[in-house]
């Protein structure tokens, strides 16, 4: 067929449109803060022969949004030094992580973070995705 080397203009989404397992998402967002999540040392077996000593993953947790609302965001590593608050930021295909019943919002290996222009809107702060519980479900299985 041969279409498959076409790239599918991305559907810009809205911060309000984020819904609980969903993938694929690609938005603008402004860095609203970030704050560093300290990582939990877990006593595990002692680190094999094998395992270069690796710099400790670095992880932090940003709030992030548009004008329809906002929601967290981790951000590991690398991306880190792109989500400093105040910065805009275009989310290509993110997605949805559940994090004890609430919104993440997440980039992996298959999406990226890219610098843009600072965006004209102004983040509506009080609507927070993230603060918004849902009870987990599970779909099938024995009752």
């Amino acid at each position: 067929s041969g279409t498959s080397t076409v790239k599918r203009k991305p559907v810009f989404v809205k911060v309000e449109q984020l819904k609980p397992g969903t993938t694929g998402h690609t938005l603008t967002v402004k860095v609203i803060e970030a704050n560093i999540v300290v990582p939990v040392t877990r006593k595990t077996r002692p680190a094999s022969s094998l395992s270069r000593p690796s710099q400790p993953s670095r992880i932090v947790e940003c709030l992030i949004g548009d004008e329809t609302g906002c929601i967290l965001f981790t951000a590991r590593n690398d991306q880190v030094d792109l989500m400093k608050p105040g910065a805009t930021v275009i989310l290509r295909n993110s997605r949805i992580d559940m994090f004890k019943g609430t919104m993440r919002l997440g980039v992996d290996k298959w999406g990226r973070i890219e610098a843009t222009g600072a965006a004209s809107f102004t983040v509506k702060e009080d609507n927070n995705l993230s603060l918004v519980e849902y009870e987990l479900i599970n779909v099938g299985g024995d009752q």
